[in-house]
């Protein structure tokens, strides 16, 4: 069913293909009914079958469900021979709450697409470390029928072509100048924050990191950006690239506070690229090595990020 590559033994999910079935998560926090059916048709319109497991729809509090639902339900998913790739219904809180019931051995022998962002950076890091495995941050249910035609037109191009590509950020600037190869890792600061010091936390030496965020103020990102870099989490890193920041502030006074903590570490730094909590979210494989040249404002993958 799949193949390892690279010199670390990374797992590549199988490519998605017209009438594959996906399979949709609720890992976080409940979901808008009317903005899940939209997405849902999204995918239908592509020529995709979905699966909606009936215990996605549950609620407890701020939560989709118990902790046991939700990840009795991602279990489920990644152990379905029929399903070929999985798409998260949407963020908020709670995917911290399911890392440690998730049946890892099980998902290292049934490895598949698995698609999302903001707090489903939690899975998007414990799959990887734990795994090996090839993630996308990307869109997620919930907002695809409302999201831009090129972040759909990206997301499905990562997820079917098994060429090598490249992300040009039109709008990005470059803060430091230079090119850095790695692996591709990160997600949503704040949940990366949470992250540190749990057995969750992925290895980011060598890798190039990203990161992003949505309505926290600039002096929390600076604290949490600081407590990151405190704790060694930077350390050894060869790029930094910034996504969207969304309600965070000014980004001009973000970018300076960046530079400044990584004014002594020599790696390339690319802001403004078009991932996140934005207008746009193009989707991105975590797991994959890629080279940034942020002076060309370009994130150049060597592999397909699928087999």
């Amino acid at each position: 069913m799949y193949k390892r590559i690279m010199k670390n033994n990374i797992l590549v999910p199988e490519k998605l293909e017209p009438g594959d079935t996906i399979g949709i998560a609720a890992p976080a926090s409940p979901f808008d009914l009317k903005k899940f059916r939209l997405g849902v048709d999204v995918l239908k319109s592509m020529g995709f079958n979905v699966y909606i497991p009936e215990g996605i729809f549950s609620r407890n509090g701020y939560l989709a469900g118990t902790d046991h639902q939700r990840a009795s339900i991602l279990n489920s998913l990644f152990s379905d021979k029929d399903i070929k790739a999985i798409l998260c219904a949407r963020g908020g809180f709670g995917s911290l709450k399911i890392l440690s019931a998730l049946d890892y051995d099980k998902i290292q022998k049934n490895p598949k697409i698995f698609i999302g962002y903001s707090d489903v950076t939690a899975v998007l890091s414990a799959l990887y470390k734990k795994c090996r495995l090839i993630t996308f941050h990307g869109p997620m249910a919930a907002e695809l029928g409302s999201t831009s035609q090129r972040t759909r037109e990206a997301m499905f191009s990562v997820l079917s072509s098994r060429a090598d590509f490249e992300i040009f950020s039109r709008n990005g600037t470059s803060l430091k100048p230079g090119t850095g190869s790695g692996i591709v890792l990160g997600g949503n600061l704040s949940t990366l924050c949470h992250l540190t010091g749990t057995p969750y936390f992925p290895d980011v030496g060598g890798s190039i990191l990203f990161i992003e965020e949505r309505g926290e103020a600039v002096y929390r990102i600076d604290r949490m950006l600081t407590h990151m870099k405190m704790a060694g989490c930077f350390k050894g890193i060869s790029g930094l690239v910034l996504g969207s920041f969304t309600d965070c502030g000014s980004v001009k006074e973000i970018n300076k506070i960046i530079a400044g903590l990584f004014e002594k570490i020599d790696i390339p730094i690319l802001s403004g690229f078009t991932a996140g909590h934005g207008k746009e979210n193009i989707t991105i494989p975590f797991g994959l090595k890629a080279t940034l040249d942020a002076g060309g404002k370009l994130l150049s993958f060597r592999w397909p990020a699928i087999d």
